[in-house]
This record gives structure tokens, sequence and C-alpha cells, in this order.
């Protein structure tokens, strides 16, 4: 079966066309680094008479409601794969239909909604650090720290992720503001461990920062992956513009024999 290798922000994913059936035992052999493809996140994207969905699961087997960054790669692979027509269209994910933008050339500059985010207007405390909880359909918990190269991801990230406070386990933030316009993060992405980038926690911080009067729209945030521009649309919805990119196509034959062919992206 064909797949193909895809990354936004550096945020990876493995990409197949429905219909498919899969485990989490197939997933989580398929996006291992050492004895796999290697990804984040499985994408499948189906296409039902006029619509698109986007289901997405994590590399340990665990689903997830949304993914900004593998929505973006979802539009790219749809509109080369002559699923949906280049423009504005909307794709199904767990958290409802978005609104998503392409103009088939600059695969910099895809445009997406990514949610409605919901703050809470206190921060609670968690091992003595301060944390905003952030809802964007999926969880957040944002941290501001004065450097983040020396924040403690792995340490903390890892506690805070499986904190009883979650019940379904939270992605982490953690945000160093370099001026208003202008934000730097790193996240600890649930199910996945430290990524370069997740959309819908780069999002999460920008909601944070503006409600905060720390930071203005549209707003670029920097992840170890690149950055991407933020803002809040018209109809409430945070959007964000950054690539997606295309790396290698390749062939599995069933999911013990992995990339048997790839054909990559110059």
């Amino acid at each position: 079966m064909k797949f193909t290798k895809m990354h936004g922000l550096g945020n990876d994913f493995i990409v197949f066309k429905a219909p498919l059936n899969l485990t989490s035992d197939h997933i989580s052999k398929l996006c291992n680094r050492h004895t796999g493809i290697g990804a984040d996140a499985i994408l499948l994207i189906s296409q039902e008479k006029d619509s698109i969905k986007m289901e997405y699961w994590n590399s340990d087997g665990s689903t997830a409601e949304m993914c900004g960054n593998g929505l973006r790669c979802a539009v790219r692979f749809a509109t080369d794969n002559k699923m949906m027509k280049y423009g504005v269209n909307t794709i199904s994910t767990g958290i409802g239909a978005l609104k998503v933008r392409w103009n088939g050339v600059d695969h910099n500059k895809i445009e997406i909604q990514v949610g409605k985010a919901i703050v809470t207007p206190q921060p609670i405390k968690i091992y003595e650090k301060e944390f905003y909880i952030v809802d964007v359909g999926n969880p957040h918990a944002v941290m501001f720290v004065d450097d983040i190269m020396s924040a403690p991801v792995e340490i903390l990230g890892q506690k805070i992720e499986t904190h009883a406070l979650f019940p379904y386990r939270t992605n982490v933030e953690f945000v160093e503001i370099v001026n208003r316009f202008h934000v730097k993060i790193r996240i600890w992405e649930r199910g996945v461990g430290e990524t370069l980038a997740c959309g819908t926690g780069m999002v999460a911080v920008s909601a944070v920062t503006s409600q905060l009067n720390k930071t203005t729209s549209p707003l670029t945030v920097e992840v170890l992956g690149g950055e991407a521009k933020i803002w809040l649309d018209e109809e409430g919805y945070m959007c964000m513009s950054a690539p997606a990119e295309m790396v290698y196509e390749g062939e599995i034959n069933g999911f013990d024999t992995i990339a048997l062919k790839r054909k990559p992206f110059l």
C-alpha cells in the first residue's frame, strides 16, 4: 500500500488515503523511528462525495481531536491527489469542519482554521509552577519561561501530561516572549513527547498571550522546526499560515515490511 511522508515545521506524518484499517499496534510500528518509517503521527485522508475527512493518531496509537500541522499536510495531500480543488475548502476533523485555503503554488503559506480557543482566566499551580489551561478542541497547559532552551521540557512536560488534573492527558507548551509580535515555544505533545512543532499548541500560546495583553495579532510563533503566523478570524477561529512539506512517497507490503520503495521529493 502507498503512503506519503510529510511534515509541517518538522512535525512529521505518515499519510495514507482511505480506506485503511489501522490498529494501535500498526500505528506504533509504522511510527517507530528505528524499525518503521518513523513519524510523530499518522494521518488518514478520506473522500466522501464532495467532502474531505482527516483522521489522526499519535505515534503511541492514541487518537487526538485535532492537529494543525497535520491539517495543513492534509490540505496539500488532498489537493495534490485531486481529492479537492485548490482555493477555499473545508475539511472534517475531530472537532468539526474547518476552513482551509491554498492556491496550489506556495506550500509555505497554507492557511487553516485550527479551532476556537478557550483560555482559563486564572493560572493553576502544578509542581509550584503556573500554567494557563487552554481548550482548542484538545487540551493544552501553557507555562511562561525566561529561556525556552533551558526550560525543563522533558522532565516537566511528561509530568504535566499525565497529571491527575488531566484525565485525557494534555499537551504542554513552554513560552518565551520575544516582543509583542514574536514568541518562541517548545512543545511536549501528549502521546508523542517533545516535537519540533504543534499547530494547536502554537494557537493555544497565541490565545493565552493575547488574552494577557502580552502580544498583538498577527503573531509570529517560532518553534524548533520553524515559524508560523497566527491570528483570530471574524468567525472566532484561531488561524495559522505555515508550510506543509512533502518528504517522499513509498510503499509497504503489509505492516511488517516497511518502506519497500521510496520516491523522494526534490
